[in-house]
C-alpha cells in the first residue's frame, strides 16, 4: 500500500463504531485457502491463502497489548494514607486492564514468516496523550521495534488430537493466518497477590495439608495469623485474575477484526502444554518453554524460555524465591517502575506522587518470601497448586473466503468491512 492508501485505511478504521464491533463480532473461521472435507458445510476454497500484511499484524498486536500512556494508579487506600497505594507492577497502561495494575502477561505470535515475541508490559508509555494525539498510525510506529524474532519457522502443532481439540484440527494455526498468544507469568502474579494480602494484614495458611506456615508468628506486627487466607484460594485467585488479562487481550483483537474486515476468532482449543513447549515431544517444541515434571504434579510445569525473553518469577530462572521477590520489588520501586520518582507519569506532580508510595521494608519482603519459600518447599514449584506460566485464549486472524459465507449463510453473516477489505487494505 502507498502512503495515501494507508492513511485512508487508517482513517476509515478510526471511524468504525464500537457498537458495530460489539454487535458484529462473530467467529468467522473459514479462510481463503481453507477446506472442510465433509458434512453439509463441505467446501474447498478456490483462493490461495493470503497472509496478513505487516500493517494488519501490527494493528492487531497493538490492540491486544499496546501501551497507551501512563496509568493512574490506585488512588487511595485508607490503610496506607497519606501514602499513595503501591499495588501496581508496571507504570504504563495498556489496551488491556490488569488486576491492581499487576500486568504480568506478554504476547507471542506466529505467522508464515516465523515465531515472534512482542513485549510491552515494562516498555513504559510508548505514547503519551498529554503530548500527542493517540492514533493507530502512531501506535504502529511506536511499537514496531518491540518485536523480537525467535524463529524463522511458524510454530508447529500437529493438526490432530491431543495437540488440538478435535473441532479445531481442520483450521487452528492455518497457513496464512496470524496466531497471537498472550502468556501470563502466574508466579509473578502470585507474588503480587501475596504482597497485596500481606500489606492488608493477611497471611496464607496451608489449607491443603491443614497446617499454618511455620515462622509466620514472628511477623504478627504485619499480619493477623489468627485469620489467615487459604493458600489454595489465593493461588486460584492469581490464576483467574491473570486469565482474565489473557482473555481481554484476545477479545480486543477480535473486536479489531470486525473493524478491519478480517476473519478469525478467539479460542482455547490448543493443548496448553503443547503450546508452551511441554508436550514431551522434541518435534513439537511449541513456544520453547523449559519445563519440569514431578510425581506430585498433575501436569508438567513450564516456567519460561531459557533465552531470557520471558520467564516466570520463580526458580530455576531465579536462584531463590527471595531473589524473585526482590526482583518484583525492583520492578515496582526501581528505575522505570510505577513508584520511582524519575518515571514520567500522567499527573502534574508526578515525581511527588510516585515517591509518596511506601517501599517494601526488609521485614515485609522477608514475610512475603517466607510464604513463597514454604510453597516451593512443599510442592516443589511456585505457585504450588497452579502452573507457574499459563496460556488460555489465543486469537487467530485470517482473510475470510466470502464465497463460503455467501453459499452457506443468510445475509448479514459478514460485515461491510469484510466485503470491502481488499479494496481498503490491499
Amino acid at each position: 500500500m502507498d502512503a495515501h492508501s494507508v492513511e485512508a485505511a487508517l482513517a476509515e478504521l478510526a471511524r468504525f463504531p464500537l457498537l458495530d464491533a460489539l454487535y458484529g463480532r462473530r467467529s468467522r473461521r473459514f479462510p481463503m485457502g481453507g477446506s472442510i472435507p465433509d458434512g453439509l458445510l463441505a467446501y474447498r476454497s478456490q483462493h490461495d491463502h493470503v497472509p496478513l500484511s505487516e500493517l494488519e499484524t501490527l494493528l492487531i498486536l497493538t490492540a491486544m497489548t499496546g501501551t497507551t500512556g501512563w496509568h493512574y494508579g490506585i488512588t487511595r487506600h485508607a490503610r496506607y494514607a497519606p501514602h499513595f497505594a503501591n499495588y501496581n507492577g508496571g507504570a504504563a497502561g495498556r489496551t488491556i486492564p490488569s488486576a491492581a495494575g499487576f500486568h504480568t502477561s506478554e504476547l507471542f505470535y506466529t505467522d508464515d514468516s516465523g515465531l515472534y515475541y512482542f513485549p510491552t508490559r515494562d516498555a513504559g508509555a510508548l505514547v503519551d496523550p498529554a503530548e500527542e494525539q493517540i492514533t493507530a498510525a502512531l501506535m504502529v510506529e511506536r511499537h514496531r521495534d518491540r518485536i523480537v524474532k525467535l524463529s524463522g519457522e511458524r510454530l508447529y502443532l500437529p493438526r490432530e488430537e491431543p495437540y488440538l481439540e478435535g473441532h479445531n484440527t481442520w483450521i487452528a494455526n492455518e497457513p496464512g493466518s496470524l496466531l497471537a498468544i498472550p502468556v501470563a507469568d502466574i508466579a509473578q502474579h502470585h507474588i503480587a497477590n501475596i504482597c497485596f494480602f500481606t500489606q492488608n494484614g493477611f497471611c496464607l495458611v496451608d489449607d491443603i495439608n491443614g497446617r499454618p506456615i511455620p515462622g509466620l508468628d514472628r511477623f504478627e506486627g504485619l499480619v493477623d495469623t489468627t485469620q489467615p487466607v487459604p493458600l489454595s484460594f489465593v493461588e486460584q485467585y492469581s490464576l483467574t485474575e491473570a486469565t482474565a488479562e489473557l482473555m481481554v487481550s484476545s477479545y480486543n483483537g477480535a473486536l479489531l477484526l470486525q473493524a478491519m474486515g478480517l476473519g478469525g476468532w478467539t479460542y482455547d482449543g490448543i493443548e496448553h502444554m503443547a503450546l508452551l513447549g511441554a508436550s514431551g515431544e522434541p518435534e513439537v517444541p511449541g513456544l520453547g518453554f523449559r519445563y519440569d515434571t514431578d510425581p506430585r504434579w498433575g501436569t508438567p510445569n513450564p516456567t519460561g524460555r531459557t533465552d531470557g525473553t520471558f520467564h516466570a518469577f520463580c526458580p530455576p530462572h531465579f536462584p531463590t524465591m527471595g531473589a524473585a521477590v526482590e526482583a518484583f520489588a525492583q520492578r515496582k520501586f526501581g528505575p522505570g517502575g510505577p513508584y520511582h520518582p524519575d518515571t514520567p507519569g500522567a499527573w502534574s506532580e508526578t515525581a511527588a506522587i510516585r515517591a509518596s508510595a511506601e517501599p517494601y521494608s526488609d521485614e515485609f519482603k522477608a514475610c512475603v518470601t517466607l510464604q513463597c519459600d514454604y510453597t516451593l518447599e512443599t510442592w516443589g514449584k511456585f505457585p504450588g497448586t497452579v502452573p507457574s506460566v499459563w496460556v488460555m485464549n489465543v486469537l487467530q486472524a485470517q482473510h475470510i473466503d466470502l464465497d463460503f459465507y455467501d453459499r452457506f449463510f443468510r445475509p448479514g453473516a459478514v460485515l461491510d468491512t469484510h466485503r470491502r477489505h481488499f479494496d481498503v487494505w490491499h
